[in-house]
């Protein structure tokens, strides 16, 4: 594991200066698990004279290639999305409720799919035309934009420091803007496969989709 570890340091350290896609293809390749914390400032469209709304949230995320992944949301509200490799839950704490939906229908253009779900580069091209971004503030960039005309998304860039991922700027349809920046970055990780578990709790109302 040591020197699986170091080769991969050496790996990232030949692509400094490498361009978007370059980077994304080494973070695709060789980063196979990650954990991280990160903070979500997502930005509602201005209407008219109205300044746009901005909501802020953070919480940790970690994922294990090639399809299992949650985002544990702590302020302002607990809430779980968890995908164990057949289902993706979503669990509100509040509200005490839970959807369920099918894995494979929900995850191909999505950011999960950049940065958790994809086993390679060519896996990606499939859903999302891949695209480098000019290099900004040190982070080489890839502009991803989904295939399907039906997406719920318009664009995803992705911000990478070597293999580290270090942003997610999303734009949906509807022009709302969500950027996730990601800190304390992990690279590699042993992860149990029960991080990746979930069971309902006791009482929570179940929507399976």
């Amino acid at each position: 594991m040591k020197l699986f570890i170091v080769l991969c340091a050496l790996a990232y350290a030949g692509f400094a200066g490498a361009s978007g896609l370059q980077s994304l293809e080494v973070f695709v390749r060789t980063v196979k698990s990650g954990r991280a914390d990160f903070v979500q400032v997502v930005t509602a469209p201005a209407k008219e004279a109205d300044a746009p709304r901005s909501k802020t949230s953070s919480g940790s995320f970690e994922f294990s290639r090639p399809n299992r992944f949650k985002f544990a949301y702590r302020k302002p509200f607990e809430q779980s999305i968890v995908a164990d490799g057949q289902t993706l839950w979503l669990y509100d704490v509040d509200l005490n409720q839970v959807t369920a939906r099918k894995q494979s229908q929900v995850l191909a253009s999505t950011p999960a799919a950049l940065i958790a779900s994809a086993p390679d580069l060519r896996a990606l091209q499939a859903a999302f035309a891949l695209t480098d971004a000019p290099t900004r503030d040190g982070i080489d960039w890839v502009l991803a934009t989904p295939n399907g005309k039906d997406s719920a998304l318009q664009s995803i860039r992705v911000g990478l420091r070597g293999a580290e991922l270090v942003v997610l700027e999303i734009l949906d349809s509807f022009g709302q803007h969500s950027v996730l920046t990601f800190s304390h970055f992990e690279i590699n990780p042993v992860l149990s496969g029960k991080a990746f578990e979930f069971n309902a709790p006791p009482g929570a109302d179940v929507i399976r989709q």
